[in-house]
């Protein structure tokens, strides 16, 4: 029983996010964060404009505080009055945090429209998950695109929060959500964002250092189970590991591009502005719609294997300790 209500909160919110989603029509605690961001970027530029590095700083720990505390003082208040309302809270909050449905169907857009033969439509679907300009996408960047957001938000969208969530609980999921948001607000590399996002990118950087190598290889594993090239995936990982800005982008981007045989990233427009891009993987055959559904599997046998990997820490770690 104890290892029951030790994992609970987790499998639970898990198998809402897969059976459920993202439940768009009601409030949503990232959104939330993502406004305290916002506003808490205003008062820096205005009141340490001359000190946007400090004031990112000041930024982000604010940031953590407020996305930390308010659930920490929900989840005190409802295990308080029992075990079960505890556990239904927490279980939301996990819910909340990972987003394996999100990223399918969000990629799945993208899917249908290029099967219909809708450009314009799969181009403003893509739009909606990649950071690059994508009016100059032709229909193969569209779908190589999509393919790379999946690819890379396996880590950073799925099974990071898993892992957070496993070691520290929801609070842990609220922490690394909380670092990760700002790192995708004002973590950008530009003349706007390089002061103010710096401390936010760097310390996202730090988070996603053990996951994102972690999910590659579970992910190198899964590709062996989904019946892809592991073998490729692995070698492809070992070699392109490395071909990214950041020092986690490429381990899982890397990895599909092996296990699908297919060339990834390459230039890229970010703002109107070419951005010179190595690419990752060989171009064994020209990338296809199908890939995006190929490579969402992927992601779930991955995320699957690190729930049950999370499950098993749980369990020994704190279980050992209650």
């Amino acid at each position: 029983m104890k290892y029951v209500i030790l994992n609970a909160p987790l499998v639970i919110g898990f198998l809402l996010d897969c059976i459920l989603g993202d439940p768009y029509n009601l409030p949503h605690p990232i959104r939330l964060i993502g406004k305290l961001i916002s506003f808490l970027e205003n008062i820096v530029r205005k009141s340490m404009s001359g000190r946007l590095r400090i004031g990112g700083v000041f930024l982000a720990v604010m940031v953590i505080v407020f996305s930390v505390s308010v659930p920490a003082a929900i989840l005190t208040l409802c295990y308080r009055i029992s075990i079960y309302t505890g556990i239904i809270a927490e279980s939301i909050m996990c819910y909340y945090m990972i987003a394996p449905k999100c990223l399918k169907n969000e990629s799945m857009k993208v899917y249908r429209a290029m099967q219909s033969g809708d450009t314009e439509k799969a181009r403003q679907a893509v739009s909606m998950i990649v950071g690059r300009d994508t009016a100059v996408l032709d229909g193969e960047g569209i779908i190589k695109a999509a393919v790379e957001t999946v690819a890379e938000n396996t880590s950073d969208g799925v099974t990071a929060p898993l892992m957070y969530i496993s070691l520290f609980g929801a609070l842990g999921g609220f922490f690394y959500k909380a670092v990760n948001t700002m790192d995708s607000m004002v973590g950008y590399k530009n003349e706007k964002y390089a002061d103010i996002g710096y401390f936010s990118a760097k310390l996202d950087d730090i988070m996603n250092f053990l996951p994102s190598r972690i999910t590659a290889v579970v992910m190198i594993v899964s590709a062996y189970v989904m019946g892809l090239d592991g073998k490729n995936a692995f070698r492809i990982w070992k070699r392109d590991r490395r071909k990214h800005a950041s020092p986690n982008s490429a381990q899982t981007e890397s990895v599909c591009a092996g296990a699908l045989g297919v060339r990834l990233a390459g230039d890229a427009y970010y703002f109107g502005e070419l951005h010179k891009k190595p690419f990752i993987g060989d171009e064994r055959r020209k990338i296809e719609n199908e890939d995006i559904r190929r490579i969402n599997n992927l992601m779930y046998a991955t995320s699957v294997m690190v729930l049950v990997m999370g499950i098993i820490l749980r369990s020994v770690v704190l279980g050992g300790i209650i």
